[in-house]
């Protein structure tokens, strides 16, 4: 099996708000991937006295250890139980009802001899190619999906798009939200390779049409996730009319993850 992962901050000066890790049980039988892109917070706080970073290391080191440690548990189920075990953490110091509290996508993959079962909630991406060469996204388009119009201010997304009903989700501080993520169970034998990617790293098929998810993905296995993200930045700063990246931000954490099976 082959195993790599790239992740670089969007600017030296910030601390990268992504978190990626993989998963080997000792049993050598199967293993798993979770990638974090965490909410970059507005200037006006969150209602909590941590950062994004300190967030996502916790959420995903702990959905990175369930996903080993509870095998027979569902991943929606694991992902539950990794809010539930950071809220604790902060509960006591931090108010976790404000709208921007610390919060990240999530996106989670765990392999058996068997299965290849998947979670994905907002706006990260999943790639699962299968042994023709066939690359499927899995994606949660929700945020895609909603009305340039409604995105117009960040205060909109959060007083009525950001974890309502007709919005969309992100893993902040309640655990039912972990019920909302696109999931799902596929054959092991019909998965070849797969790859997680932060929205930084997307940006090569979703804003720059560079190529497709297929192209994406066979940039990464002859390349490596790290040409990926360079790629990436090479056409981020060659946007000087911001011709594709529009009102984003020039630069944006990036990160890839690449199993072959």
């Amino acid at each position: 099996m082959r195993t790599e992962l790239a992740s670089e901050p969007g600017d030296s000066d910030r601390p990268n708000e992504d978190f990626a890790g993989v998963g080997l049980p000792a049993s050598g039988q199967g293993g798993s991937v979770v990638v974090l892109d965490g909410v970059t917070p507005p200037k006006t706080g969150t209602g909590c006295l941590h950062s994004v970073p300190w967030f996502t290391a916790r959420l995903g080191g702990a959905l990175t250890e369930l996903t080993v440690s509870l095998p027979d548990v569902p991943l929606a189920d694991a992902l539950s139980r990794a809010i539930a075990r950071t809220s604790e953490a902060h509960a006591a110091t931090c108010d976790l009802s404000h709208p921007r509290t610390p919060q990240a996508t999530v996106v989670a993959a765990r392999w058996t001899p068997d299965t290849v079962e998947y979670l994905v909630l907002s706006d990260s991406a999943l790639l699962l190619e299968s042994p023709d060469g066939l690359v499927t996204p899995v994606l949660d388009d929700r945020l895609a999906l909603l009305p340039r119009s409604a995105l117009a201010t960040d205060a909109l997304v959060d007083s009525t798009l950001r974890n309502m009903e007709g919005g969309f989700f992100t893993a902040a501080a309640d655990p039912s939200v972990a019920a909302r993520a696109v999931a799902g169970t596929v054959p092991r034998d019909q998965v070849r390779a797969l790859a997680a990617l932060t929205d930084g790293a997307t940006r090569w098929v979703e804003r720059f049409e560079e190529g497709d998810w297929t192209d994406c993905l066979h940039l990464i296995r002859k390349e490596g996730p790290q040409a990926l993200v360079a790629r990436v930045r090479a056409l981020e700063r060659s946007d000087d009319a911001v011709t594709f990246l529009g009102r984003s931000k020039r630069h944006d954490d990036a990160t890839a993850v690449y199993v072959e099976f």
